[in-house]
């Protein structure tokens, strides 16, 4: 069900045009991780990736109401070119879609997403080479993961880069005030922090002591 719903939630939002609907579909693909990981007994990187995932798609969230404030649509098709106007709206942004995709300097340092996610994948991976005949879990999150990127950055350079398609749209459009964006930065810090190991309360500590419950 959990690779299912992942699978699924993700090929819809790769063709939404309504900002937050985008988001939505994408919340719903997240969620099917979690239960997958469940699935697949790993319970820890399924909580694991609950947590991350609150800080990075609560900024994803409150920067598409940023937005909306700003443009008064939701069409992202009316949109383009905001990132002049609404820096900061547009880099916190990117800083949520980095997140949520798992990105990060291979064997330096990620976004919060690069652990919990590449810890549910890498659960599926064991649990599919453990039963060779579910391998299908493990081709479903893989590919999830791609179309994930694909439908965020999709959102992100229909909205900020390029030249405006609705000229009355963008004759509009502002940065939005502090008590919006100061809660962006905020959270655009959590988003890149969040996963990051905090020594004995580290996630492998978590993993370790998990151990002998599985």
């Amino acid at each position: 069900v959990g690779a299912i719903t992942l699978f699924i939630a993700a090929t819809i939002a790769l063709v939404a045009n309504d900002i937050k609907r985008v988001l939505a579909y994408s919340t719903v693909s997240q969620l099917g991780y979690m239960m997958l990981a469940i699935g697949v007994g790993g319970w820890v990187a399924g909580l694991f990736h609950l947590v991350t995932h609150a800080f990075f798609k609560s900024l994803l969230f409150l920067c598409s109401g940023s937005v909306i404030h700003a443009c008064h649509t939701n069409d992202m098709r009316r949109m383009g070119g905001l990132l002049k106007k609404m820096p900061y709206t547009g880099w916190t942004m990117l800083v949520g879609c980095l997140a949520i995709i798992g990105a990060g300097v291979p064997f330096v340092i990620g976004f919060s997403g690069s652990y919990s996610k590449d810890s549910i994948l890498a659960q599926a991976l064991v649990f599919q080479r453990i039963n060779p005949s579910h391998a299908v879990l493990w081709y479903a999150a893989a590919g999830g993961t791609a179309l994930t990127a694909f439908s965020m950055f999709r959102l992100w350079f229909m909205t900020f880069v390029g030249e405006p398609r609705d000229e009355h749209v963008a004759e509009h459009v502002h940065e939005s005030p502090a008590v919006m964006t100061v809660p962006l930065v905020v959270l655009s810090v959590m988003a890149v922090i969040a996963g990051w190991s905090l020594g004995p309360l580290g996630v492998a500590t978590l993993l370790e002591q998990a151990r002998p419950l599985g």
